[in-house]
């Protein structure tokens, strides 16, 4: 779909220099020595047309090489908004010389109205400067489930100005499910907060743990062996094109510590993608538990009132 939309504004920008460069140099006829008082100022306006439509061509053209180019959905959406910024900042130049007698004059203007605009819009100018920062140093790109100063969410638009991200947990949820409400913040805020990134590019998961709790007098290595199992079928059924790589970061274990209410503990750790952690932890229990209630002489389950 973005494809098809690029390729109908490239033939629409491609058109519309076409027409403009046309009439620049009709414009020198003589059928318009009439209105010789005009022409310069014409012929000034359609050379800078042409040039802001050759721009924004240009600028679509590049965009439908980086969408069919990159695959990471992150960094195509970076270099999107680099190419649309360079677009635009490269036609106000153009705007600003047709403007101004010279491009000298023009960078002394925009030197003044600059220095007045940075008096007026620091923090509109730190969340710009912000969004600079995150398209190099990349703390965090679209797709990537994030949380900064008590906010978590996913990644689903970063601005010029500000990052949008839409909730998990939440007031309302007790799970890492997504709540429906959408966080906005400024992109300055990254430059005063801690980031922690839970989709980082160096690891597709991070761990995630689930308890249970079973009495002293149970079966500690069947206990073990029913949890592993039951992770790694799940893993193997999640994932089946990782099940040849072995990682051992990725490896799960089973570890085993005292309950606050006198029973043990058997935790499961295992790897998880960050929006999968409810589903994953579900789907374990769902497979080890059957097995642990059917062998109820090797495993014991807290009853009555010490729950």
């Amino acid at each position: 779909m973005g494809n098809h939309k690029n390729k109908r504004w490239i033939v629409m920008y491609g058109v519309l220099a076409a027409l403009l460069i046309a009439i620049h140099y009709l414009l020198e006829l003589e059928a318009f020595d009439a209105w010789d008082e005009y022409v310069p100022f014409l012929r000034k306006l359609t050379m800078s047309l042409f040039l802001i439509s050759l721009i924004f061509m240009i600028s679509k053209v590049i965009a439908r090489v980086v969408t069919t180019q990159s695959h990471i959905e992150g960094e195509r959406y970076n270099l999107l908004r680099i190419i649309r910024f360079l677009a635009i900042v490269l036609s106000l130049i153009v705007v600003a010389s047709f403007l101004f007698q010279n491009l000298y004059a023009a960078a002394v203007s925009f030197g003044l109205i600059s220095l007045v605009l940075g008096f007026a819009l620091q923090a509109p100018i730190a969340s710009f400067i912000a969004w600079i920062y995150l398209v190099f140093r990349r703390s965090y790109l679209v797709g990537d489930r994030i949380q900064i100063k008590g906010f978590r969410g996913d990644v689903v638009e970063i601005s010029y100005l500000d990052t949008s991200i839409l909730e998990c947990s939440g007031d309302y949820l007790g799970n890492d499910r997504r709540s429906g409400r959408v966080i906005r913040f400024p992109n300055s805020l990254i430059l005063k907060e801690e980031v922690t990134n839970y989709s980082g590019p160096q690891m597709p998961f991070i761990r995630n743990e689930t308890p249970l709790q079973i009495a002293y007098t149970s079966d500690l290595k069947f206990v073990e062996n029913c949890l592993l199992e039951a992770e790694q079928k799940d893993f193997k059924e999640q994932y089946p094109h990782l099940t040849t790589h072995k990682n051992e970061e990725w490896e799960p274990m089973v570890y085993f510590r005292i309950n606050t209410y006198a029973w043990m503990e058997a935790v499961v750790s295992y790897p998880v993608e960050p929006t999968d952690t409810t589903g994953r932890r579900n789907r374990i229990l769902k497979y080890a538990l059957p097995k642990l209630n059917e062998a109820p002489d090797k495993v014991q389950f807290p009853e009555g009132t010490l729950r």
